[in-house]
């Protein structure tokens, strides 16, 4: 059986998860992963690039290739001397999200990460661009793993959501009825807020475990201020990124508070805008699967256990899959899926107006 590896680094824009897995047809194994941190330098030339109004062309070339060579390194290292590329099919790789503007007049997305320096560094067919093609079919061109989510975690048993939660949280609504159409759509920031105020006032990545976030109380005057974004009212097919969720969206309003209560109402934001999608678009849930960063966050594993009390609140591992490796076994997945002809998206997730095949195919 032939290999396949995904490749993706989300709005964290702190690493690359790369995953080599094979398929059945009802399964995925994890064969081996590896995370590859993204160097300082490049990080802060990603995070100045996605807050500016005006960007540099020349920046944003340079850009392409450094990331283009971390997916390569990232690839070689996952690979090191125990797995041949000979035995990979292909390379899935979702690049990095620089901008997202799919309600704008004219709609666009870009991803960076130049796939022919993955397929020259690594000998490996490698398949990239996936969301332009449903873009160019009508729909949001995100979010993508709603139909991995559907091949992989639905059940005739249990009325599932599956819920991933890196920078920014999305939703899967996976009825039992197999007549019942499958939705899909970002329900607000997950892990971004609360990683840029950490870093700001804690000078790390992350608030590890919450931890931080957790010695403060929530400020529901803020709480109530920011769940008055429109996006949170505005209906799937919808999906967002740091081009709205970031820490000038935040100092929209006088944060008159102590870092650690900001952290714990940033934390609660995540937890009622995912619960209120939860409560609007799913009917009646009886299991919730989380997956992603967020997943290894029990402060906010608890308090969704709380506000969704009706509803069993697990990881994706008790499915067999590795919260931490979802999203990267879906793009290898999605190149699977290109590679055989096979549509990738779902248009009930992303607005398309009809499945289609997905991404751009480097060869080797």
């Amino acid at each position: 059986m032939a290999y396949f590896i995904g490749l993706m680094s989300g709005t964290s824009m702190d690493a690359v998860d790369a995953a080599l897995v094979e398929f059945s047809d009802t399964s995925v194994n994890l064969i081996a992963t590896h995370t590859h941190p993204i160097p300082a330098g490049i990080r802060q030339q990603l995070e100045q690039f996605v807050t500016r109004t005006v960007h540099d062309i020349h920046q944003l070339g340079e850009l392409d290739v450094a990331m283009g060579q971390l997916f390569a390194e990232a690839t070689l290292r996952l690979l090191a001397d125990k797995f041949s590329p000979s035995h990979v099919r292909a390379i899935g790789s979702h690049g990095q999200t620089v901008f997202h503007a799919p309600r704008h007049s004219t709609p666009f997305t870009l991803q960076i990460g130049d796939p022919n320096i993955i397929a020259e560094r690594t000998g490996i067919t490698t398949v990239a661009d996936f969301r332009r093609r449903d873009m160019a079919a009508g729909g949001q061109g995100a979010p993508l793993v709603p139909a991995f989510h559907n091949a992989l975690f639905r059940s005739r048993d249990h009325n599932r959501v599956v819920l991933n939660i890196g920078g920014i949280a999305n939703i899967t609504v996976l009825p039992a009825d197999p007549q019942q159409p499958v939705q899909g759509f970002d329900t607000g920031p997950g892990n971004t807020l609360l990683d840029a105020w950490a870093r700001c006032h804690l000078n790390q990545p992350m608030d590890r475990d919450g931890r931080w976030g957790a010695s403060g109380h929530v400020n529901q005057r803020l709480l109530d201020h920011w769940l008055t974004e429109p996006f949170f009212a505005t209906p799937p097919p919808k999906s967002s990124g740091r081009e709205l969720f970031n820490l000038g969206w935040l100092e929209q309003v006088g944060m008159d508070d102590s870092p650690e209560n900001i952290q714990a109402t940033l934390a609660q934001l995540t937890i009622e805008s995912i619960a209120r999608a939860i409560e609007q678009y799913a009917d009646q849930p009886e299991e919730l699967f989380v997956c992603g960063g967020g997943a290894h966050n029990p402060a906010l594993m608890e308090g969704l256990s709380r506000r969704l009390n009706t509803i069993q609140v697990r990881s994706t591992k008790e499915l067999g899959l590795n919260p931490t490796w979802v999203e990267a076994a879906a793009f290898a997945w999605l190149a699977k899926q290109t590679l055989e002809g096979k549509p990738g998206n779902l248009p009930e997730a992303t607005g398309a107006s009809h499945p289609v095949i997905l991404g751009a195919i480097y060869p080797a």
